[in-house]
């Protein structure tokens, strides 16, 4: 499969009930770009156009955009529009030849003086991914001794897939994982959130990841679910993997039951939801407020000779 051009439209509205008289808000909606996914053309706009803007980078890499907004409003618009080249990851991947998944947990057990490994804060509990016991019993029927953690990890995936439900608007991002497990059915959110508490139990890391993905994967034409709204998946660590990019992160979609080729972007990664929320703040005033998202994500035909230009002149 080749490499797919893809446009994106992020578009966010509040409507507040009363002024907002004073808000500060923190927005992940740049996609990322790396050897296998590169950003063409980024734009951000506001309104009303806020009174300071500084857009920069977190912990982990992502691009982030902090703004304040200190004059009296009654509505907040935000649109991301972003051109992306997207190449297929994972086309050569090997997941019988993955290092055996017990090797990697002991691994990452402390010991004194030893060498940090920086995939060790992804192995831990995180505030939307409690410690639940029972994911550790879930995870086990797919976490044998001795196999292989690339393997093991797509069985898991396509278990969740198999045993929840997808289900737009059971949840929001309030609803415990607990709640989830016990319903068997959630979002996309959920089922990343359930996947990366799973592993997370057997002392594995796993990424939570922040995207958006085309209604209809390139490489097949199948029918996707959450598209047209951000979207979330995974990446299990899989070092030295055949066919895993260098730094070892192996990307997973439950809600999809596939491993991510070039229908979707990446916008950011981080222990859970909370880390790469599309946009969060906080206001005073407002009272009750409406929020409305949609998210268009479609393949350009043909490709543009120049995205960056093409892209100022989108209306």
């Amino acid at each position: 499969m080749d490499a797919v051009l893809l446009e994106v439209t992020h578009e966010t509205r509040y409507d507040y009930a009363a002024p907002v008289s004073l808000a500060h808000h923190l927005a992940h909606l740049q996609p990322l770009t790396d050897a296998h996914q590169q950003l063409l053309a980024f734009e951000l706009s506001i309104e009303p156009e806020p009174g300071h803007r500084r857009d920069g980078q977190d912990a982990l890499g992502n691009a982030d955009c902090h703004f304040s907004l200190a004059q009296p409003h009654a509505s907040l618009h935000v649109r991301a529009r972003s051109r992306v080249r997207v190449e297929p990851r994972f086309a050569g991947l090997q997941a019988a030849a993955s290092p055996p998944w017990q090797e990697l947990a002991e691994g990452l057990r402390y010991v004194a003086q030893a060498p940090f490994q920086q995939a060790l804060e992804f192995a831990l509990p995180s505030p939307y991914v409690p410690r639940l016991a029972p994911l550790r019993r879930y995870a086990a029927l797919s976490f044998r001794p001795g196999r292989p953690v690339a393997e093991a990890a797509i069985e898991l995936m396509h278990r969740v897939y198999a045993d929840f439900s997808y289900e737009s608007q059971s949840t929001d991002i309030d609803t415990p994982l607990a709640e989830v497990w016990a319903h068997k059915r959630g979002v996309c959110q959920d089922f990343a959130h359930l996947m990366a508490g799973a592993m997370r139990m057997l002392g594995l890391p796993v990424r939570y990841v922040s995207g958006y993905l085309l209604t209809y994967a390139p490489e097949d034409g199948a029918t996707m679910q959450g598209a047209d709204a951000s979207h979330a998946w995974v990446q299990v660590w899989c070092p030295g993997t055949p066919g895993v990019p260098e730094d070892g992160w192996l990307d997973l979609d439950p809600t999809n039951d596939l491993i991510p080729g070039s229908g979707h972007v990446r916008v950011a990664v981080g222990r859970d939801f909370g880390d790469v929320t599309p946009l969060r703040g906080v206001i005073r005033g407002g009272g009750r407020h409406t929020l409305t998202v949609a998210v268009r994500t479609h393949v350009l035909e043909p490709p543009g000779t120049d995205p960056e230009r093409e892209l100022l002149e989108m209306p």
